[in-house]
């Protein structure tokens, strides 16, 4: 795109930081690699500023990494709408910014950025205008794992970045050390990032009884509380340092999204959950589990299931189960010990279709690159 164009990023925190998370690294990429203005709207600066150490809790407007960031409060401080308005996640635009949209004399694109799903009916849907009743037209802009949708968020530098500290022992041991972490000789990593959940006991269990040792990386947040529990302990604290059979257990502080990236890096399996870690975990190029945020009448499971069946296409029929039934039992919150005992006779296979997974993924496009070209093509020949 030759002009730099104006963006509007709509962002409401609902119970986690999957909303803010996406939506801070989308503002981050629009700026530094597309070269637009970006303001990111945002209903609640406690959350944001554990993502951005240093930020304010307070301020109404505040500039970090090139990107504005406005504090969006029930009482509309009134703006002049940008040329690119994107509700995220369903987010509901204040009243008086679309009757300036409806009113403005320039042409305005209004997407609705959608959560990620890989269900069979959202490459019929990605790019479909909704004519809303005041005449504008809203489009439904869906991230995905196929031709024909969104694509997931990549900064253009990742792969390389990542490549390059996973073929470095000495850049993963100065990061385990920020933390005054050593691993042991041999031993297996895992980070663990979950809401809470009945399937961690078992798995524990099962890392503790086996005969590799593992040390188990756990960042502050709510899966905090399970693990506790299965150490008989009332509760954990970031610093924390547990040992019981094989298994270690250390507890880390809440982490920026960079450092996040570095922990699921140094990994061999990570757990995660929601939608920002599940995405950045596939990055990383290493097995992972997802924990699917529940949904009424199980709704999840959907969502969830279609995943799995585009992500095992170039398994062994042996990995495809034994993969499915530990998802399964992790979702389900029971028999994750035995399920993670019969999966790790297929380690190796699963390391490799890791790393494919992601080139399939790079293969696909990125989802600021794709919306940068949607509002090209939506402009028309004179915008390029």
């Amino acid at each position: 795109m030759s002009v730099k164009t104006s963006w509007d990023i709509f962002c409401v925190v609902v119970d986690n930081y999957g909303d803010i998370g996406v939506t801070w690294r989308l503002a981050r990429q629009l700026v530094a690699e597309h070269g637009q203005r970006v303001r990111l709207w945002v209903d609640d600066l406690d959350t944001f500023a554990r993502l951005c150490p240093g930020s304010s809790t307070t301020a109404d407007q505040q500039w970090h990494e090139g990107v504005e960031v406005r504090h969006w409060t029930p009482d509309w401080p009134g703006a002049e709408p940008a040329d690119v308005v994107i509700e995220a996640f369903a987010c509901q635009l204040p009243d008086a910014y679309i009757k300036e949209m409806a009113g403005s004399e320039r042409r305005i694109l209004w997407l609705n950025l959608e959560y990620l799903s890989a269900e069979d009916w959202v490459v019929g849907c990605h790019a479909l205008p909704s004519m809303q009743p005041d005449g504008l037209q809203k489009y439904f802009f869906f991230p995905g794992f196929e031709q024909g949708t969104g694509g997931l968020i990549r900064e253009g530098d990742l792969l390389a970045r990542r490549e390059a500290f996973q073929a470095n022992p000495v850049l993963r041991e100065a990061f385990l050390q920020s933390f005054d972490l050593t691993a042991p000789a041999g031993a297996r990593l895992l980070s663990l990032f979950a809401y809470e959940n009945r399937a961690v006991a078992g798995w524990l269990d099962a890392l503790a009884a086996d005969a590799r040792p593992s040390q188990l990386l756990v960042p502050e947040g709510r899966v905090l509380g399970d693990v506790a529990a299965w150490l008989g302990l009332e509760q954990l604290r970031v610093g924390d340092r547990h040992a019981r059979g094989a298994l270690q257990i250390a507890v880390l502080p809440f982490m920026t999204q960079n450092q996040y990236d570095m922990l699921l890096w140094c990994c061999d399996f990570n757990a995660v959950r929601g939608e920002e870690s599940f995405i950045r975990a596939q990055w990383a190029g290493r097995p992972l589990v997802w924990h699917i945020y529940p949904q009424e009448e199980d709704a999840h499971w959907d969502k969830l299931n279609a995943y799995l069946d585009l992500y095992v296409r170039d398994l062994s029929p042996q990995a495809e189960l034994a993969l499915r039934e530990f998802w399964r039992a992790w979702n389900e919150g029971t028999g994750s010990g035995k399920a993670w005992t019969a999966m790790l006779e297929h380690e190796a296979e699963l390391q490799a279709h890791a790393d494919r997974w992601t080139h399939k993924q790079v293969a696909n496009g990125d989802l600021a690159g794709k919306l940068v070209l949607f509002y090209a093509d939506w402009l028309g020949p004179a915008s390029v």
